[in-house]
């Protein structure tokens, strides 16, 4: 089949190399032309102008943003729309807010022009491993793209979710739960670093034999079995952690929802954190503290050392150098 992918990142990039492999007729376009000739190089027909890439594909022409979320994508669908014609399809691949994507297809219906939204999950591995594929939108586009969709996943790893807004409600809602299970792994190995078997446990040991039969067995444990075979990497990384915006999202249809989501809100709370330096709030419950129970709060530049629960009657924990 033929398509063409606007937003050649990391995951647009790929998938059009994967549809390569798979037979199909690849055009693309990027913001810049060096990605564009790289994929010429591979076998992909490369484009300057949106207007010149929509033009050389055959009807029905199907067109596929892989662009950030909201301002780039919202533009280049602007730019996109004009040019096409009825029963053309264009798809938004990205992590799109559902809402948007209920918009978009109402507004594109009047012109005859099919929308789908499509949550892709693959990473960087997906060139080799198949992208996941959550598809939502009018069922006789996703019928005719199907091909193109199977060559992107693996078996089974594909499906059309229900109507416009339904694929990147799914894949909203599955990168909620991956900020959960993220966040649980990493509390998990800083408890075991951090215990009497700590300094002489392999970790990378434990997240293989976890990893190898039982119940918590998963991609996420393969990678970290990785990560923790390069000790010297991960010393070097700051422990900030950015948020794409799906489990913000995710949590206010739990809100509307009246859906409790406990740990995914403690996942999304950790990860702004771990983007503060000296937090306001720490600072007003260390105030508190010393204020009503004259406990020692410490100052800036100040190392402190923690006692273990129960050890008030002791006396506080001091700062070093502290009598």
């Amino acid at each position: 089949m033929d398509i063409a992918i606007i937003g050649l990142g990391r995951m647009g990039a790929n998938m059009a190399r994967r549809l390569l492999a798979g037979g199909h007729k690849v055009s693309v376009y990027n913001r810049t032309a060096e990605k564009t000739r790289e994929l010429e190089k591979e076998g992909a027909s490369g484009f300057l102008t949106v207007a010149e890439l929509i033009k050389s594909l055959p009807a029905p022409r199907i067109v596929w943003l892989m662009l950030p979320s909201g301002e780039a994508t919202e533009k280049h669908l602007e730019i996109s729309a004009p040019l096409l014609s009825a029963g053309d399809i264009i798809i938004d691949g990205g992590n799109g807010y559902y809402k948007d994507d209920i918009r978009r297809a109402a507004e594109l219906s009047k012109k005859g022009i099919l929308y789908l939204d499509a949550g892709v999950s693959g990473g960087i591995w997906g060139l080799k491993k198949g992208y996941a594929a959550m598809i939502g939108g009018s069922a006789e586009a996703f019928k005719t793209v199907e091909p193109l969709i199977k060559s992107l996943a693996p078996e089974g790893g594909y499906m059309h979710c229900g109507g416009p807004g339904a694929g990147h409600f799914v894949k909203m809602t599955h990168n909620a739960v991956e900020y959960g299970m993220m966040e649980s792994l990493a509390e998990g190995f800083e408890l075991l670093r951090a215990s009497g078997y700590g300094e002489t446990m392999d970790l990378k040991k434990v997240a293989s034999t976890w990893n190898s039969a039982s119940i918590v067995k998963s991609w996420l444990l393969e990678l970290l079995v990785e990560i923790l075979g390069d000790k010297k990497g991960l010393e070097e990384l700051q422990g900030y952690v950015e948020d794409s915006g799906e489990a913000r999202w995710a949590i206010k249809e739990g809100v509307d929802s009246g859906v409790s989501m406990e740990a995914i809100s403690a996942s999304l709370y950790k990860r702004f954190n771990s983007r503060q330096k000296d937090i306001y709030s720490d600072k007003i419950l260390a105030a508190l503290r010393r204020e009503f129970g004259g406990h020692m709060a410490a100052k800036k530049g100040e190392d402190v050392k923690t006692s273990a629960p129960g050890a008030g009657a002791a006396g506080p924990a001091r700062p070093e150098g502290k009598k």
